[in-house]
């Protein structure tokens, strides 16, 4: 193999990790609000990246423990923000909402991930 073979094996195998992590978290915070699980419905909101919610967006889900959801959404947000992993983020095409933002690594994460999204779109 050449060296552009490699790396070209290291992205689709680098596409596929990210695939199966977004595919990991499939169980969906609906399914975990309706067992009133609310700290795996923050987890879950967290390790996809996805915005924080309020207490009004789960209004059709009864009583909201919005604390226990806030504790899992930080727990989600900081395996989400790890810098290590927001190249194959973006590379696996998925948006970044900002949710890193004030952490401490979130310049390096944003730039990690726009590499990725950069390398994405080149390969459409």
């Amino acid at each position: 193999m050449n060296q552009a073979q490699v790396k070209k094996w290291i992205r689709n195998l680098g596409v596929i990790a990210g695939l199966l992590l977004v595919a990991a978290c499939t169980s969906t915070a609906e399914d975990y609000a309706k067992a009133g699980d609310w700290n795996a419905v923050g987890y879950s909101d967290g390790i996809k990246g996805k915005q924080h919610r309020t207490a009004g967006d789960f209004k059709d889900y009864g009583a909201v423990n919005i604390n226990d959801y806030a504790d899992g959404y930080l727990k989600g947000i900081n395996e989400y923000c790890d810098p290590n992993h927001a190249y194959q983020i973006g590379l696996s095409g998925n948006y970044y909402e900002g949710v890193c933002e004030g952490t401490p690594d979130s310049q390096k994460f944003r730039m990690e991930w726009q590499r990725g999204w950069n390398d994405s779109q080149l390969n459409n």
